[in-house]
């Protein structure tokens, strides 16, 4: 497997995937062709051409060809998926809606599908239809059960402490960004940075292995390397290979000392406030205050805080004060321990090598 990683390959992506041993990766990017089905050049009212999506890797016979296209690269996709590993697809309505169903049936798990909507769509020329503003994402996890990864808390520290919503918006991907050659586009459908390091950082970990079956100009490959992920892809243009390539080797990586990420909640141990009571970790009397030392609370033996004639648990009285209906009160409070400020959460590893 260690062959692998940090490599991408120039071939069919149904014949190089079969390499790959089972359970081998933690997150698939899979940006497919979408099946278009542009029948002819596309053109504006004023009869200029439309730099659109005709390319041959985009054009299938049949719907059926194309049915049977995703079903045996999502097959080989759930092979290599590690247990909890889970995978993201993306399309426009014109495959979507087949990738969705196919997955299903292959009994992925649906985790969300999320819109990713664009500030600088391209136009409906002949204003025919709705303008197609969105590409539509899907993720979804190996199976039911799986345990797959989803960095809750540093999302929503990216959203302004906000819980990300299923509808992102990000431009088109242009300026120095985007890959061209002699003034033209190198790829007519590369993926802008921005969205691939969003789902990079919200479900995978720092060191994990993601795969990209259909690579492109390399923008997985590119912003894993950045944020500390190993990659694997496989390109079957050589054009798009030969630029992805080129891109990967300049890219440089994040330093480490900045990949750290927020730990999740639920990864923290459950420990009762009380319990630090109990162990003498904090006695009862013990001043506790907010991060800017605007007001206090005293510890009451029972493991209750009590603020002016407010008393009750260090969640219920942070909120009061904060006026919200809760509170995380293990990240509001703060106590003094010797000569240092500390957050009262810092103590639940103290308790559990006490109690352990």
């Amino acid at each position: 497997m260690s062959c692998l990683l940090n490599k991408i390959v120039n071939g069919d992506c149904l014949k190089e995937i079969k390499k790959i041993p089972d359970n081998s990766f933690d997150l698939v990017f899979a940006d497919p062709p979408y099946n278009l089905q542009i029948g002819k050049k596309l053109t504006r009212p004023d009869a200029s051409k439309v730099n659109g999506v005709n390319d041959k890797w985009d054009q299938f016979n049949s719907f059926k060809h194309y049915d049977d296209f995703c079903i045996a690269w999502l097959s080989e996709c759930k092979r290599i998926l590690k247990e909890n590993g889970s995978i993201w697809v993306i399309g426009s309505y014109h495959n979507i809606f087949r990738l969705g169903y196919h997955l299903q049936n292959l009994n992925y798990w649906l985790l969300n599908d999320v819109i990713w909507r664009k500030n600088n769509p391209m136009p409906n020329f002949r204003g025919t239809r709705f303008t197609n503003a969105h590409e539509t994402l899907i993720w979804a996890s190996k199976s039911k059960k799986s345990k797959y990864t989803f960095n809750y808390q540093s999302i929503k520290c990216l959203n302004d402490d906000l819980q990300m919503r299923s509808d992102w918006q990000f431009p088109i991907c242009n300026g120095k960004e985007r890959l061209k050659k002699n003034g033209k586009k190198i790829h007519s459908t590369q993926k802008p940075e921005a969205l691939l390091h969003r789902i990079i950082l919200a479900t995978t970990n720092k060191g994990d292995n993601i795969f990209d079956p259909f690579l492109g100009t390399g923008t997985t490959a590119v912003v894993a390397k950045k944020l500390g992920r190993n990659c694997f892809g496989i390109e079957k243009e050589k054009k798009y290979f030969k630029a992805a390539s080129d891109r990967i080797k300049k890219t440089k990586v994040i330093d480490d000392s900045y990949l750290d990420t927020i730990e999740n909640n639920k990864s923290k141990p459950r420990v009762p406030f009380g319990s630090l009571v109990e162990l003498g970790i904090l006695k009862p009397g013990t001043v506790l205050f907010d991060p800017k030392k605007k007001f206090n609370a005293k510890i009451m033996v029972d493991g209750s805080i009590k603020h002016k004639e407010s008393e009750g648990s260090i969640h219920k009285v942070a909120a009061k004060i904060m006026g919200a209906e809760s509170y995380n009160g293990w990240t509001y409070w703060h106590c003094k321990v010797g000569k240092s400020i500390v957050l009262i959460d810092n103590l639940r590893q103290k308790f559990l090598n006490k109690a352990g």
